[in-house]
């Protein structure tokens, strides 16, 4: 069982990323949200998706140059290619939510805007605590510490997935002989 210290080191260290993915996710769901309102006479789930695309693009670079900027920098195919990838199982977690709301509860564009949005909200914090592990644990690595990390700049996305650690092997000493 982990000591109360050093949890509190561990939170410490991660409370600026989380701030800083919070900045950015609070501005994305407002960006994310206008755009659902505006495209709801398109339909509901429909808009949900296109304002998914949108914030995603616009989410991955803020994280990547804010968020993330000390840890490892990774191919930018294979950093975004996850990126997406979770992000779209966040989409479906929150265009799920909207199409429970309309399929499940009868909700309708018409006169039921506030319990959209609603229903919404709560897709995307379901949806956020899935992105920031997914980000933390497969798309920008923690820096090198072993030097192990840069080997997998090259790997395609889905390597990524791989797990990461390795385990030590004792090298002999090859130092040359003078």
């Amino acid at each position: 069982m982990p000591s109360v210290s050093s949890l509190t080191s561990h939170l410490r260290r991660l409370a600026p990323e989380a701030i800083a993915f919070g900045v950015i996710g609070a501005g994305n769901t407002l960006l994310y949200m206008a755009i659902t309102w505006a495209l709801l006479p398109i339909g509901a789930v429909k808009a949900s998706v296109v304002a998914t695309v949108i914030t995603t693009t616009l989410a991955y670079f803020a994280n990547r140059y804010w968020t993330y900027r000390h840890h490892t920098r990774t191919a930018l195919r294979r950093e975004y290619t996850l990126f997406f990838g979770f992000n779209l199982i966040g989409m479906v977690i929150q265009s799920g939510a909207i199409a429970v709301g309309k399929y499940g509860f009868g909700l309708t564009e018409e006169h039921n805007k506030y319990e959209f949005m609603g229903v919404t909200l709560l897709g995307i914090v379901v949806a956020t605590i899935f992105r920031f592990w997914a980000y933390r644990t497969f798309v920008f690595l923690k820096p090198p510490v072993d030097g192990h990390e840069a080997e997998l700049a090259d790997l395609d996305a889905a390597a990524g997935l791989a797990e990461l650690s390795t385990e030590e092997e004792p090298q002999a000493s090859s130092s040359p002989v003078s």
